[in-house]
């Protein structure tokens, strides 16, 4: 199966490698990773989000290992606008976070005004942090809990660009 899932990936979880293993276990593998420009527009709130070559080096790897893991094929690919690469016509799967559902039905829509077949959407549930609230980004980058989801209050947070 030809898998596909998007993100802005910054900086990396373990709720997003529960997305990558789900579509890993899956088929092979095509990331869209939000562009400088897209990825700031993908934000419930304002914070800061490092470039783009940043979060692809960091994806890449992580990617890998998976890749290496299941013997499958991955490709990252550069998204320049919400619904992404999903709307193509080769993908079968879209693993998606209970928060994106929305955006995958809305990628089915769109496919099947061209014509195409919906994607089976696979929702992965959030990994939650030892709060028992879900890992995020932007938690991480406030200081809150650290990429496993462990409290961190003596830790500062990302701070903005200037």
């Amino acid at each position: 199966m030809k898998v596909a899932l998007g993100g802005t990936f910054d900086p990396i979880h373990d709720g997003h490698r529960a997305l990558f293993d789900r579509a890993f276990e899956l088929g092979d593998v095509t990331v869209g990773l939000t562009s400088d420009e897209l990825a700031p527009t993908t934000r419930q709130e304002g914070r800061p989000v490092r470039s783009y070559d940043d979060r692809l080096a960091d994806l890449d790897a992580e990617l890998s290992d998976f890749a290496t893991e299941y013997d499958r094929d991955y490709t990252i690919r550069k998204l320049r606008e919400p619904t992404g690469i999903a709307t193509e016509e080769q993908f079968d799967v879209l693993v998606v976070s209970p928060e994106t559902e929305t955006g995958g039905k809305r990628i089915n829509e769109i496919r099947e005004k061209h014509g195409r077949d919906p994607l089976s959407i696979e929702v992965v549930d959030h990994v939650t942090a030892e709060d028992d609230k879900p890992i995020s980004s932007t938690r991480i980058v406030r200081g809150e809990i650290d990429e496993h989801g462990n409290l961190t209050p003596d830790r500062d947070g990302r701070q903005p660009a200037e």
